[in-house]
């Protein structure tokens, strides 16, 4: 790893743990808790008044909503699927499973972080529950919300559009992490910074050691090699 790659990963680290900080050591969260109060309350309000709104939130929040996320991912996977030889199919395969790992791995760790606060839906008293409106069993409300394990998820996956594929499929990546992220917010699952504070920072830090380093690379050459049914080219 040579000097530029290792600066630009503690400046990412500092950056991680300067956001989480900024956070976590202001009484009562500083400037960040007027930003979450104001982003949850727009939303909950307008739930009373705004009958598509709080179906399109009940909706994008409902459990199996989530299956649309994994085929955004899935179809820009897709995308580079098909361009590929078989031995690349292979190696794609290969960092798919990388990808799974590292989201379990950093979610669990991300959860180690010395806060744990429940939803704004849980924290705030006489608020609107999409739930109970529609009667639609979507997620509004979290005992443990922080760090965002969805968005977190969505980070990962955008991250790893950068870093294997290219900066265009990062771009979708991200868009993919703004939309699919964004009803758990709108419905008071999540706090903003939540996703914006808890899952960027942990992504920031232990990401940046994951993906900027050979480490990611060595597990993908590993799980290439061993997958059963390895490609031999004919002849």
């Amino acid at each position: 790893m040579n000097a530029k790659r290792l600066v630009a990963i503690l400046g990412l680290n500092a950056l991680g743990i300067a956001l989480f900080l900024s956070w976590y050591l202001l009484p009562g969260h500083g400037f960040w808790f007027p930003i979450d109060k104001s982003i949850f309350f727009w939303f909950n309000d307008h739930m009373a008044t705004n009958k598509p709104l709080v179906w399109l939130i009940a909706i994008t929040n409902f459990r199996g909503f989530d299956a649309v996320s994994l085929l955004a991912m899935g179809l820009l996977y897709l995308k580079f699927w098909l361009r590929e030889t078989p031995p690349g199919r292979r190696r794609l395969i290969a960092i798919g499973i990388t990808m799974l790992l590292t989201a379990v791995v950093l979610n669990q760790l991300g959860h180690l972080l010395p806060v744990k606060h429940s939803s704004p839906t849980l924290y705030f008293e006489n608020v609107h529950r999409v739930s109970e409106i529609t009667g639609i069993p979507a997620k509004d409300a979290s005992r443990d919300s922080f760090p965002g394990d969805h968005g977190m998820m969505l980070i990962i996956f955008a991250c790893f559009m950068l870093r294997y594929f290219s900066k265009g499929a990062f771009l979708t990546g991200v868009l993919i992490v703004v939309v699919f992220s964004l009803p758990r917010v709108m419905a008071g699952a999540h706090w903003f910074t939540d996703i914006a504070v808890g899952s960027l920072s942990v992504v920031l830090v232990g990401l940046s050691w994951w993906l900027m380093t050979p480490a990611s690379d060595m597990l993908v050459n590993w799980l290439n090699r061993i997958l059963p049914g390895k490609y031999k080219p004919a002849g």
